[in-house]
């Protein structure tokens, strides 16, 4: 803090104070000039002025020059004062951000593991719900997979069933289509030998010669149509004459052989396509 004496400036050799005063009065009375000039006309009252008295120091320049010196030195020491303290704010300042900092660190890195473990978690149960659905979708699977086994079983063995007793019925009706066709076979072909031997009995006349134990055998080829191409002994009698009225009575009759072209082909060819006829003086046999 300066002292009032410190405000002593001297200016042309006159005291600042002096200066000061005389100024002052003169304001002030330009002051009341104004007030008498704005009011009416009153009577006029002096007013004692004020008087301000200045006190003149003269200081020792030495000792001014030492209480600047110490001033500015007391300025300096309130500068570095205020400097250190600005600086001890500052790293104080600095030590509160980091500390903030540091807290919003450790806070963000709570966060970010808190984060991981919930990921971690949520995993964890995305992959326990993924593993038990894929157990119920493969128990699922294989549940069908047994209900399909079992249904085709099922069907397998009705078709098994079904086809026994179709190859049952179709033996049945193949057993009874045999005998059938063996019986219309049978009787188709004992139909035929008796009509070819009608008509060769009918046609045959023994010759004179014909004597009982003679016997000759006549095969005879023919077409489907009945048609007769051939006719060859095969095993004689001995006696010319008795042969030749076999093979004579053959070819008489063999017009009406014609009637065997109604025979299935499998029924005149394992039967007529060759034929041997037996001839004895007794009968006619085959």
């Amino acid at each position: 803090m300066k002292s009032p004496i410190d405000n002593i400036v001297i200016y042309n050799g006159y005291p600042l104070s002096i200066i000061v005063a005389v100024g002052f009065h003169g304001l002030l009375l330009a002051f009341l000039l104004y007030l008498q000039t704005a009011r009416a006309p009153e009577p006029l009252e002096l007013v004692q002025p004020s008087v301000i008295k200045a006190l003149f120091i003269d200081e020792n320049p030495q000792v001014v020059n030492e209480k600047n010196v110490q001033r500015q030195r007391q300025e300096r020491t309130e500068q570095q004062r205020v400097a250190r303290e600005q600086e001890q704010r500052k790293v104080q300042q600095e030590q509160e951000v980091a500390q903030l900092q540091e807290a919003e660190k450790a806070r963000e890195q709570e966060r970010e593991r808190a984060a991981l473990v919930e990921r971690q978690q949520l995993e964890q149960r995305q992959q326990a719900e993924k593993l038990r659905q894929e157990q119920e979708k493969r128990s699922t699977e294989e549940r069908e997979r047994q209900r399909e086994v079992a249904e085709a079983e099922r069907v397998k063995q009705q078709q098994q069933q079904r086809l026994e007793q179709d190859r049952q019925r179709e033996g049945e009706t193949s057993q009874a289509a045999q005998a059938e066709a063996a019986r219309t076979e049978l009787e188709l072909v004992q139909s035929a030998t008796a009509l070819i031997h009608e008509e060769v009995r009918k046609q045959w006349s023994r010759p004179p010669s014909a004597r009982n134990g003679m016997r000759v055998i006549i095969q005879i080829r023919m077409l489907p149509t009945g048609e007769l191409i051939e006719t060859k002994i095969t095993q004689t009698s001995g006696d010319a004459a008795f042969d030749r009225a076999a093979e004579v009575a053959v070819y008489k009759a063999s017009p009406s052989f014609r009637q065997l072209a109604v025979l299935p082909i499998t029924i005149f060819n394992a039967n007529f396509r060759s034929l041997s006829l037996i001839f004895q003086p007794e009968d006619l046999l085959n």
